[in-house]
């Protein structure tokens, strides 16, 4: 029997969190009143229902008895019914624009303000954060990303490790990434743009990752950064981060960063053991 509580922020893609649900064969019901959630959680996990596998969605459309949601899964525990918490976040810029884009108001906003709303949910819905088994910041993801994520943990069982990370490259000349977390510059190696066969190429193509690597400067920061960078992920988990972007620029984001991002999220790939994206800012492509 598997009992998930799918919360967290309105716009940060709850909804789209259920379908995913859904289609990997979970029972799910959403924004049924709190005063149910309990009886709820009896029936469909008694054996003769049938329901292996249950999620509820909850959320701050419960309006001021959201804040009983402690005491029903208080009562869960008592009852000894186990339960996991997901909780879909996103940056308040994420959210303001996707509730512009769709036109639709926010449940607390007061005066049409969103970031209003947006600030007194984050305070309303604190308590179910910190309790969340799972975390998912949706900010940069895109809806196969998610589902991807979400097929890991509810459906391979693996541990989640709640953070994501995206390897970003992109080129100076257009500007550093807003929301990089760490960046690193490597426009000190040899620029593959003055070799006239590899000028119109990028860092996805053999030949210029054979240029760029054949330099002992590039194999020895390829190394640093890999250790550096499983050195801190720990880290980052443990202080409750759950995005991480790791940006490498060049001039122009289209040889010398794009190889490094490919050899670091290659070497990344064979950990398996966090939420990973590659995307080239410049070349406009992603992977996951």
């Amino acid at each position: 029997m598997r009992f998930v509580v799918v919360t967290g922020m309105s716009g940060a893609g709850k909804s789209t969190a259920l379908k995913i649900l859904e289609d990997q064969g979970y029972f799910c019901a959403d924004n049924i009143p709190l005063p149910l959630v309990e009886k709820f959680a009896e029936l469909s996990l008694l054996q003769e229902t049938g329901y292996g596998k249950v999620a509820l969605g909850v959320d701050v459309r419960a309006g001021a008895k959201i804040k009983e949601m402690k005491q029903v899964l208080e009562h869960l525990v008592g009852k000894g019914i186990s339960y996991e918490i997901l909780f879909l976040d996103a940056s308040d810029a994420a959210l303001v624009k996707r509730y512009k884009e769709t036109r639709r108001s926010h449940p607390l906003a007061r005066n049409g303000r969103i970031e209003e709303g947006i600030s007194l949910e984050r305070t309303t819905m604190q308590f179910l954060k910190e309790q969340a088994d799972v975390i998912i910041d949706t900010s940069t993801m895109l809806t196969r990303e998610l589902r991807s994520e979400m097929e890991k943990i509810y459906v391979n069982s693996q541990e989640y490790r709640n953070i994501y990370v995206t390897i970003l490259s992109f080129g100076f000349k257009y500007g550093i990434p807003t929301d990089s977390d760490l960046v690193f510059d490597v426009r000190f190696l040899p620029n593959p743009f003055y070799v006239e066969e590899l000028k119109h190429l990028t860092g996805q193509d053999q030949a210029v990752q054979d240029f760029v690597m054949q330099n002992d400067a590039a194999v020895c920061f390829l190394k640093k950064l890999e250790d550096m960078v499983e050195f801190l992920l720990p880290y980052y988990v443990a202080e409750g981060k759950n995005q991480l972007v790791i940006s490498i620029g060049c001039t122009g984001g289209q040889h010398r960063s794009v190889t490094l991002a490919e050899k670091l999220y290659e070497h990344m790939c064979s950990h398996n053991e966090y939420g990973l994206k590659l995307e080239h800012r410049e070349l406009s492509t992603r992977r996951n």
